[in-house]
């Protein structure tokens, strides 16, 4: 199986370094790593058009698998190394592993899911994973599990078609995960703020942020992404690229029928 790995933390983060440590020790797989020169979380689905993108092999710590520095973003290093730096295509491309859960509505503005995602629409299936914690991080237990999963694909359930899974695994050592839960996406409440400061010469300037409310006060609808990582268990999410909204669009049919 070949497979190709990227990330949206950049291609020297620990997550992919692991991953691809644990994927390449596994009999019969090819790995190539293309990622971001540097961190590009919470870029989405964008990609460079309007400038040149390089790609430099580097080496990623403790691997021996091929590697590239791409300059462009998560999308980008899925395009130009299934186009361009790999013989072959891959026959599954895994995203991660990102620093900090991706759940609820985090997905649309998530860069490891839009590398995910842009091999699906490559016709190739893909799996974007993070780990869901930002503090005293041990990517080896996550790793592990994702490379028992490539293993395993093989004899799953799935359609011909590309898939997309959104996979997020909970901090601490695998023997003290509670198991697996195949989910749906759940609703992610962040206040949001605008921090305006000034800059030297007196222009305005502003930094975007945010902090996730208290879960323990909205506690999380049970079989939802959200849910599982709070119970301890490792989320499947199977997502799709289908944005139409078909009530409202069969609703707005004979509306429309009128306008001309």
């Amino acid at each position: 199986m070949r497979v190709l790995l990227t990330n949206d933390d950049g291609v020297q983060a620990p997550g992919i370094a692991a991953l691809c440590r644990a994927i390449e020790r596994r009999p019969g797989m090819e790995v190539t790593v293309s990622a971001p020169e540097r961190e590009r979380s919470a870029v989405g689905h964008a990609i460079t058009l309007h400038k040149p993108l390089h790609a430099y092999p580097v080496e990623v710590a403790g691997a021996k698998s091929p590697a590239f520095s791409v300059s462009g973003t998560p999308a980008d290093s899925t395009k130009i190394a299934v186009l361009a730096l790999m013989a072959q295509r891959p026959d599954l491309v895994i995203s991660g592993i990102n620093r900090g859960a991706n759940v609820g509505a985090d997905v649309m503005y998530s860069g490891t899911v839009s590398a995910a995602l842009e091999a699906t629409l490559m016709d190739i299936p893909a799996i974007a994973v993070s780990l869901g914690g930002f503090e005293k991080l041990d990517y080896g237990p996550a790793a592990e599990f994702i490379a028992d999963m490539t293993e395993q694909l093989a004899r799953a359930p799935l359609p011909d078609a590309p898939y997309l899974l959104n996979v997020n695994v909970p901090l601490g050592p695998r023997a003290e995960m509670a198991g697996v839960a195949v989910t749906r996406l759940g609703l992610r409440y962040y206040d949001d703020f605008i921090v305006k400061r000034e800059d030297p010469r007196g222009r305005p300037y502003y930094w975007l942020s945010g902090e996730v409310r208290d879960t323990e006060k909205e506690p999380a609808e049970p079989g939802t992404d959200i849910w599982a990582l709070a119970n301890h268990l490792v989320s499947i999410t199977p997502l799709r690229f289908a944005f139409t909204d078909e009530d409202l669009r069969q609703a707005l049919e004979p509306w429309a029928e009128g306008l001309l």
